[in-house]
């Protein structure tokens, strides 16, 4: 992936004081760039993560080829076309931070760089990271809506159907299935490690069964499963399902069909009134391009003197983008014993 991060030159009077602190802050800044992009296991498991050059990133979806056909001895091949079935734009957005070094702080560093100096480069590489993972988790907690705004900044949420990204009539886009919905929304009852044992392997059968824009079976194995931070029980529930090799709670002994199939993520800042669940296939979120992270420019840090108070100042910018192309890489269910609007029940 890569997220170098890019400096400008001070821009000012080529003030002593000050000069003697811009390679320390540089070094500081690279060394907790590097420590910072090595932990980023959020970002990296739930998203692809591309460079950008571009404004915006648009993707063209198209159908798949049908089976290879059977020609008797001598004869051609049947030629097979391909339709288009979708664009999907995903826009940049510009975020900022700035923090202060003062004259008197400089002064007072009379050896070397003062603890309270370095504090702050670092601070602002993790503020840099603290943003990218946020501002995906934000864009997957706000799964149910058609936009969200993060930071300041407006945001569409919506996959190539104009649709939000979980919901319960997605279209299709080719003339074979027009008409023909999919859901991808769903409530349940998932209040014990029986039922959620049931409800998962029932998600799982769903997600798989997902068709391509042909009406073909997609046959992609779920393994992520995605859950609220707020729910400590659910969560320890969870993980009991998922790491048991038997049944929790059964006194027959019974295989538990959910052992060994997921890697659980807690997504931070998810927090919800009632326990409820993601499921993402890994090789469907890689392959269809499912949720996408865009790096257009990496953190970009400038510094300058100011004038008026002789204080140094340094400001960070990138502009990263954020979005899904496509619905059918994952699924989200609630629980519910009663019906839910705009989801469908998991066991109808």
């Amino acid at each position: 992936m890569g997220n170098n991060v890019v400096y400008a030159k001070m821009v000012g009077t080529n003030d002593a004081m000050y000069g003697k602190f811009m390679h320390p802050i540089k070094m500081l800044i690279e060394n907790e760039s590097n420590a910072c992009e090595k932990n980023e296991p959020i970002l990296k498991k739930l998203f692809n993560i591309e460079k950008s050059s571009r404004y915006a990133e648009t993707t063209i979806g198209e159908s798949d080829f049908d089976v290879f056909k059977s020609v008797k001895e001598g004869q051609g091949a049947e030629n097979d076309s391909i339709t288009q079935t979708f664009d999907k734009t995903i826009y940049h957005h510009t975020f900022m931070k700035e923090f202060t070094i003062t004259q008197e702080m400089a002064e007072d560093s009379k050896i070397g760089i003062a603890s309270h100096i370095k504090r702050e480069p670092k601070k602002l590489v993790r503020a840099y990271y603290k943003t990218r993972t946020k501002f995906a988790c934000a864009a997957l907690i706000n799964g149910t809506s058609t936009s969200f705004k993060f930071a300041g900044a407006n945001v569409d949420a919506t996959t190539a159907d104009k649709l939000p990204l979980f919901h319960n009539k997605h279209p299709y886009f080719t003339p074979e299935m027009k008409g023909k919905t999919q859901s991808n929304n769903f409530y349940g009852d998932i209040s014990t490690a029986e039922k959620l044992e049931e409800a998962l392997g029932i998600a799982a059968n769903k997600l798989r069964n997902f068709k391509d824009e042909n009406g073909e079976i997609m046959e992609y194995v779920a393994d992520v499963l995605i859950i609220p931070c707020n729910r400590p029980k659910f969560e320890a529930l969870c993980k009991k399902v998922v790491g048991s090799e038997r049944t929790v709670g059964s006194n027959n002994n019974d295989i538990n069909t959910q052992y060994g199939n997921w890697t659980i993520v807690v997504l931070p800042g998810w927090e919800t009134d009632t326990d409820q669940f993601m499921i993402m296939s890994s090789d469907a979120n890689e392959n269809l391009a499912g949720n996408m992270f865009y790096n257009r420019v990496p953190l970009s840090i400038a510094s300058w003197i100011d004038n008026h108070t002789r204080n140094l100042l340094c400001n960070g910018r990138c502009r990263i983008g954020v979005g899904f192309n496509t619905w059918k890489h994952m699924l989200r269910c609630v629980h519910s014993t009663a019906a839910v609007t705009g989801a469908d029940s998991l066991t109808a």
